[in-house]
């Protein structure tokens, strides 16, 4: 889930803000499920007053897994964020507490199974955690330090690193070596495209290079489509669709696969074999 993080042992932790004394503290603490269990933790959104304490006598919570309301009294922690209760998948699903659970659960296992599209388009309604992912995933190329974008191709940036950032003794400039078309494990295509020009100024942590599924820094796992509900001479009945033509012609939903085969050249007491395409 969001917000989660490895504690020493393994286990999986996530963070409560503490309740002292009936108020609500920005103290944190990082719990395992183990040790959430032993706690009655209230929602993000419960309201407060000023000061922080629970404006309402009953408080929704939960504890050992049951949801319950109880006093304000008895509460021990509070969540961070309503959104911490959902995955990375499940958070990047606009308007999702309007949508039934079985679709949400299916639509964030889907976008595990995405490919790459040719052309990468990031969503026209989102939810804000898909700079989030992107950054996070690896794919995209982050700004060490800050500086000024002194050359740019499609296969590498070069920033001329801020004096203020830059180390005695070092020549003050960063070169980031561009991925261009290589395999991934899953045989889709890794293809890292600048999203900077010439004389443009960046700090430390800024998206260069998009990577795969990712537009100008932001995930972007499928198109933004104009989508009609309605029937269309039974061809779009129960689950199917139309789609226009435009749609191929413009490759909305095209991608690139690459396949590595290996084929063995035996050498044969009649000499070695010969590899052609020509099969007579």
């Amino acid at each position: 889930a969001l917000y989660a993080r490895l504690n020493e042992y393994g286990f999986l932790e996530t963070p409560y803000r503490k309740i002292i004394d009936g108020k609500v503290s920005d103290q944190i603490d990082y719990l395992s499920a183990i040790e959430e269990s032993h706690y009655v933790i209230a929602q993000a959104n419960a309201a407060l007053d000023a000061e922080g304490h629970f404006v309402d006598d009953l408080v929704a919570c939960r504890e050992a897994g049951e949801t319950m309301l109880t006093s304000p009294v008895n509460v021990h922690y509070m969540d961070v964020a309503p959104s911490q209760i959902v995955s990375v998948a499940a958070s990047l699903i606009p308007f999702l507490e309007h949508d039934d659970a079985n679709r949400a659960l299916m639509g964030a296992n889907m976008q595990r199974q995405a490919v790459p599209c040719l052309r990468p388009e990031k969503p026209l309604v989102g939810t804000g955690v898909e700079r989030t992912v992107a950054v996070d995933s690896g794919t995209t190329v982050q700004a060490l330090r800050g500086g000024l974008v002194d050359h740019v191709d499609a296969e590498r940036v070069v920033i001329r690193v801020n004096d203020e950032e830059n180390v005695a003794g070092e020549v003050g400039v960063d070169i980031y070596n561009l991925i261009k078309y290589t395999r991934s494990n899953q045989n889709t295509n890794i293809n890292q495209r600048p999203i900077v020009k010439r004389g443009d100024r960046v700090s430390k942590g800024d998206v260069l290079a998009d990577g795969a599924s990712t537009d100008l820094g932001e995930l972007a796992l499928g198109q933004n489509m104009l989508i009609a509900f309605m029937p269309w001479n039974g061809y779009n009945f129960e689950d199917s669709i139309l789609i226009s033509e435009r749609v191929v012609a413009d490759d909305r939903y095209t991608s690139v696969h690459i396949e590595e085969l290996t084929v063995v050249a035996r050498d044969t007491k009649l000499g070695p074999e010969e590899i052609t395409r020509d099969i007579s």
